[in-house]
């Protein structure tokens, strides 16, 4: 009698085993708590540069360097997450896809400077995801591990294996 309250209370329980849920996380959670990107520019006094100023240019130089560079938290490796972004599709099967940067603005990559390593995900899926416009804003959840990845884009500091995508819609309320 025993074994079988054992087996049911075992059955019982793995349903809630198996899904495991995904934390909501926020971008600056990607972030390690002691980095400061801006510490060597506090000098710069770039109001009263141009463009076109060897020093201005030397700065952002320096700037993409360290962004690339840039720190991942240690803590988020193997964390299974949510969090929204707007998708750059990299690569594809058919008209869906199966690999993109995932980024915290619109705009991001896109423009230069690309964010900081720490503030892009290469997210992959092993199966293809639907369709998926560059800059189209959806939930991603999935695994997510520290490994650099260079594309043409950026540096991406995270890998992001995806489980789910859903579009993302802003929780909008009327006044």
């Amino acid at each position: 009698m025993r074994r079988l309250f054992a087996i049911l209370l075992l059955c019982a329980t793995l349903p809630l085993q198996a899904a495991a849920p995904y934390r909501d996380i926020r971008w600056e959670e990607l972030i390690p708590k002691n980095w400061d990107p801006a510490k060597e520019f506090r000098t710069l006094d770039l109001a009263n540069m141009t463009d076109a100023d060897p020093r201005a240019i030397a700065a952002l130089q320096r700037m993409k360097e360290l962004w690339e560079q840039a720190p991942t938290e240690p803590s988020m490796a193997g964390r299974k997450v949510r969090l929204p972004g707007f998708v750059i599709p990299l690569e594809r099967k058919g008209e869906e896809v199966v690999e993109f940067l995932l980024v915290p603005y619109f705009g991001a990559c896109i423009h230069t400077p690309p964010p900081p390593a720490n503030q892009i995900i290469h997210a992959v899926s092993a199966k293809p995801r639907g369709k998926m416009r560059s800059m189209e804003a959806f939930w991603v959840s999935g695994t997510l591990e520290i490994q650099r990845a260079e594309t043409a884009w950026g540096a991406a500091g995270y890998r992001l294996r995806v489980e789910q995508i859903e579009r993302y819609e802003p929780d909008v309320k009327a006044p």
